[in-house]
């Protein structure tokens, strides 16, 4: 089943393929494709490169790596010089900005084409890449290949600071940080840093402004993908599929619900590092450390001054400056300037409702 499955990763055409591995089974349509497959398995190295060492199992790849060295695919701006003229092309938009492929959904543009193949499938929501062992689906063939791995994976990667398990050494390797603390990514731009590179990359989007992803719903548009699905489900859903099994209290999301859990177990794991003094919630501990310690920064409303630990608050503080109420009652046509799920809409509903069993 699993050699099925990865057959039909390159499969992709109806090309006859006679050729096959004996190794990992996978299939080419000339003898010369299998050859250098096969070097893959053998390990065997045959070409090396005299300027900087490193080591090729064709000659192709050999000599595609060479033209770095030369001055035969080289930059005019930068003098950075590139294996062909494809990618010689693709830099060259990085200095003169030009950026032929256009979104036809949000207009916005890009350097390859790749990049726009990418966004239309967030716009869409296509999944083509499918696993043929289950049902799980991916918009990238890359991702779709790596989770397939997780099906043949039979080394399982422990931590030994808690029971979690890894198919990689290397997403241990990056569960470890949330042991140790380390961040070595850094924003250039402010003093945030990350355990992964992918949380920089959304970070960046708070300074650049960008929101590739909008609503389908509405015209509001997120710089990340999982704001985006919480928009959806707390604005345009009314589901709460997550209940409390102390309480019987239900939420439109796991996190809410593990956050009220704890007001029933009294946990309290997030722990400050400079006092003894713990919290139910990680925002709670970030508000006291700003507070009691004066470590972090704090968001500031440039109308009035007043400070904010959370961007959402600040958000919410300065609708009340424009006179914006985005949040609406559904039983009334009443307005609300903060979040209808915790503050004073989210009352005034529950009030409505309770009225109108009495009625």
């Amino acid at each position: 089943m699993i050699v099925t499955a990865l057959l039909s990763i390159h499969m992709i055409d109806n090309k006859p393929r006679p050729y096959f591995c004996t190794v990992c089974e996978k299939r080419f349509t000339t003898k010369q494709g299998l050859n250098i497959h096969k070097l893959r398995h053998t390990e065997k190295q045959l070409y090396t490169c005299a300027q900087c060492v490193k080591t090729f199992s064709n000659r192709y790849y050999f000599r595609q790596h060479m033209n770095v060295h030369s001055s035969k695919y080289k930059c005019t701006e930068c003098a950075k010089c590139f294996q062909n003229n494809q990618q010689l092309t693709r830099h060259r938009r990085s200095h003169s900005g030009e950026k032929p492929f256009k979104c036809s959904a949000c207009s916005k543009r890009f350097t390859t084409s790749a990049g726009l193949v990418r966004l239309s499938r967030i716009h869409s929501g296509e999944k083509p890449y499918k696993c043929q062992l289950c049902d799980k689906a991916f918009s990238r063939s890359e991702h779709r290949n790596t989770h397939i791995r997780v099906h043949m994976s039979e080394e399982l990667y422990n931590c030994h600071l808690c029971d979690k398990e890894f198919s990689f050494a290397g997403n241990l390797e990056t569960h470890m940080r949330v042991h140790t603390g380390d961040q070595p990514y850094k924003c250039h731009l402010c003093d945030k840093a990350f355990s992964q590179s992918g949380n920089l990359k959304s970070h960046m989007r708070v300074h650049t402004g960008d929101k590739p992803y909008t609503c389908s719903l509405c015209d509001k548009s997120f710089s990340q993908l999982s704001t985006l699905k919480k928009h959806k489900r707390c604005v345009h859903s009314n589901r709460r599929p997550y209940d409390c099994p102390y309480c019987g209290k239900l939420f439109k999301n796991s996190c809410d619900l593990k956050s009220h859990v704890y007001i029933h177990t009294e946990a309290k794991p997030y722990s400050c590092k400079l006092c003894s003094d713990s919290f139910r919630r990680p925002d709670e501990l970030k508000t006291h450390v700003l507070r009691s310690h004066n470590e972090g920064t704090w968001l500031i409303c440039d109308i009035c001054q007043k400070k904010f630990s959370h961007m959402c608050n600040l958000r919410e503080h300065l609708f009340r400056h424009v006179g914006v109420k985005p949040y609406v009652c559904m039983f009334k046509v009443i307005l609300y300037s903060r979040c209808i799920e915790t503050t004073s809409a989210y009352t005034h509903r529950r009030q409505t409702v309770l009225l109108w069993f009495m009625w």
